[in-house]
């Protein structure tokens, strides 16, 4: 196993250095994290303005602990579940499935987790998911772009009058939250790691 000290992130510091053996690793832990994003997307929670689920959650803490090749790869392959017909976003298959599902108002969104979980995730390689503070900072950097593609896809299929009120002012204090609970849980995770590792 690497040593703490030189990996990359949390996910580079658990799996092991054979080639393969990684490969292998990382193509399990790239379904499990299609998994929970996808559990995560069909969970509510009740708040305030809008009911939240946890699926930026799921993103930023995916993002931190897998780096940004890991963590982009396996935001891209639930794009790609989804974009197969698999229901594994919020509103599927109620709202519909597949392509048509992600044309429409959540769209932008989608595009946004890969963006959010490629920045959070550069970052998390360079060492700045062990300090919550920096890693809070990122986020807030991720989520501004998320909100912003989620805003303009808004824009575009409805107008720009409708694309905040509707597509951001909703989400931002339930999203601080999770940012702030995100920030928290990755650092905790690596001191676990370190204690374990003593």
């Amino acid at each position: 196993m690497k040593a703490i000290v030189g990996s990359r992130s949390l996910v580079d510091a658990l799996v092991p250095e054979d080639r393969f053996q990684r490969l292998a690793w990382q193509v399990v832990l790239a379904v499990l994290g299609t998994l929970v994003l996808s559990i995560s997307a069909k969970i509510k929670v009740p708040m305030w303005p809008v009911d939240a689920s946890l699926q930026t959650l799921a993103v930023f803490v995916i993002a931190a602990s897998y780096g940004m090749r890991l963590g982009t790869a396996t935001l891209l392959l639930y794009l790609l579940e989804g974009a197969l017909g698999l229901p594994v976003f919020q509103g599927t298959p109620e709202r519909g499935i597949g392509l048509a599902y992600m044309a429409g108002p959540t769209g932008g969104y989608l595009v946004g987790f890969v963006v959010a979980a490629a920045i959070i995730g550069w970052c998390a390689d360079r060492g700045w998911d062990r300090n919550p503070f920096k890693l809070l900072g990122v986020m807030v950097v991720a989520e501004v772009a998320m909100l912003a593609l989620g805003a303009l896809w808004l824009a575009h299929l409805f107008g720009i009058d409708k694309a905040f009120v509707y597509g951001i002012g909703p989400f931002i204090i339930t999203d601080l939250l999770k940012i702030v609970l995100a920030a928290c849980i990755v650092p905790a995770l690596w001191r676990i790691l370190r204690r374990l590792r003593v």
